[in-house]
């Protein structure tokens, strides 16, 4: 028998008597860190460092941060109101150099004739406004002017107009095509939160519109990221150019997802629009590492419900990366009018042009109903559905991360034999047969507790061999099965207004 292979202890010590070294091959049982990355854009003359990824210290300190009412911040403090409890880091952008600010306006037209409150709603937040007969059309710009300065966390600035003493100009804080999405109505919360136009008040609104260019940086501030890992992303932006720049960050050739790289990680964001919008812009899109949920009417801004969206999936996927995401709720997100939800055959039309889906409770309470990625075809621009749901990549990531683990706990420093090889127990060298042996007993461990499924095929398909042309390489194909989710539940009621005769 030849001796056993010791890490540190040297074998020709002749001091007495005890000693002991450590073997951790056999002992990790370390979770894996799901961090999850924000990306949004701070305030001009914010103390952030742009393109610079830094953690999260709590809602507070991204506010001080990037400044109150900024994209980055709200995105923030929705995320926390899902995930409270998570490591989240913050990618903070600087508006583009060229870019412009979205603007819209209200106008009051008639003054009202009863003392009453205005519910005025921007981008979700309420703005409360007491109206009385004796106000004058310009009192009441002014006074709506003085009460959203007390409120600042809104997304937009005011100002009376310069011109019409009676209209307010809104200015969203960070210039850019973002800011037209910033959602400007009345009476939200309807007569059940007891929110009614004050009798013969009148107003026009004109919509956040004209913001153009995202931050041009975006490539630039995720290329800083260097190799730390980020599983869930919230990503702000649905322009074409923001969204390369995801895909090539993500890539599984080039990317977080390829070979060299082995960092994985998706992204989730939000996209305003009617069925018809959404299915066209869902079709321009092919990324499995993507996610976009479809939405009309919420007075949430899309960036927001983004953060609120990262944060469901991540609370979910830490706990089981499997488990499917249907019915998770969202904090954040405020539910659209009923008139603009969309109905079933809808949502399954957008289900199969790229685009995710929610549901909403009685109560407004809004949640994931299938959230997939924008993967829907192969290279060949056939339809393949192989990375179709969310919970696969998720998956995919986590079996990955347990195998290198493994394999770098168990096999950084042995020796590689080939098959047939005699080798005694406890010297530092393998075979390919052992190596296959332990990647058995491992699937079988993750298929006893829901990861994977079918490990008897798995074992007759598991294929360990060393390299031909190089003896210090070994090949592994690897035919996992990963664990389904129950989505569907069919059923016949086959009935019958007979009850049959029974038999003595």
């Amino acid at each position: 028998m030849s001796d056993i292979a010791f890490p540190n202890i040297p074998q020709n010590i002749r001091v007495p008597l005890f000693y002991a070294d450590f073997d951790p091959s056999n002992a990790n049982t370390g979770q894996q860190t799901l961090r999850a990355l924000i990306i949004g854009q701070m305030n001009s003359g914010a103390s952030g460092t742009p393109n610079e990824a830094q953690i999260c210290q709590g809602v507070s300190a991204t506010k001080a941060l990037a400044g109150q009412g900024s994209m980055l911040a709200l995105m923030t403090a929705a995320y926390r109101a899902r995930d409270s409890f998570g490591e989240v880091w913050l990618l903070p952008l600087q508006d583009d150099p060229s870019s412009t600010a979205a603007v819209g306006s209200l106008a009051f037209t008639s003054q009202a004739t009863a003392t009453g409150v205005m519910s005025l709603y921007i981008g979700g937040q309420i703005i409360s406004l007491v109206v009385t007969p004796t106000m004058s059309l310009a009192q009441m710009a002014t006074a709506l002017v003085a009460q959203m300065a007390t409120l600042p966390n809104l997304p937009v600035s005011a100002a009376v107009d310069g011109a019409t003493a009676s209209k307010v100009d809104f200015t969203a804080n960070n210039k850019g095509l973002a800011g037209n999405d910033i959602d400007i109505q009345l009476n939200y919360g309807g007569t059940l939160a007891g929110e009614a136009t004050p009798t013969g008040l009148a107003v026009t609104i004109v919509p956040m519109a004209n913001g153009a260019t995202n931050p041009s940086t975006l490539a630039t501030a995720l290329a800083n990221l260097g190799d730390q890992q980020f599983d869930f992303i919230a990503m702000p932006y649905t322009d074409s150019t923001s969204l390369n720049a995801m895909q090539s960050f993500l890539s599984t050739q080039t990317g977080r997802w390829s070979w060299s790289q082995q960092l994985y990680g998706g992204a989730y964001a939000a996209y305003r629009g009617t069925l018809g919008t959404l299915t066209t812009f869902g079709v321009t899109r092919n990324d499995e590492h993507m996610s976009i949920t479809g939405f009309n009417g919420s007075p949430t801004p899309a960036w927001v419900i983004a953060a609120d969206l990262a944060a469901a999936v991540a609370v979910s996927a830490r706990a089981d990366p499997g488990q499917p995401l249907q019915t998770v709720t969202l904090a954040t997100m405020q539910a659209p009018p009923v008139s603009m939800r969309f109905a079933l055959t809808d949502r399954n039309t957008l289900l199969y042009d790229g685009i995710s889906t929610f549901d909403v409770a009685d109560d407004g309470t809004v949640s994931i109903e299938n959230m997939i990625t924008t993967y829907q075809k192969n290279s060949f621009g056939d339809s393949d559905d192989s990375y179709l749901e969310v919970e696969t990549m998720n998956l995919l990531a986590f079996v990955l991360r347990d195998l290198k683990s493994l394999v770098t706990t168990k096999y950084a420093r042995v020796k590689l034999a080939a098959d047939g090889t005699r080798v005694s127990p406890g010297t530092s060298v393998v075979t390919p047969s052992m190596i296959k042996s332990d990647l058995i007993a491992r699937y079988q461990y993750l298929e006893e507790n829901g990861y994977v499924q079918g490990s008897t095929v798995f074992a007759q398909g598991l294929i360990v061999q060393q390299n031909s042309t190089n003896p210090n390489r070994v090949d592994v194909l690897y035919p996992a099965i990963l664990i389904d989710q129950l989505r569907v539940f069919a059923l016949l009621m086959q009935f019958s207004n007979i009850v049959p005769a029974t038999t003595s």
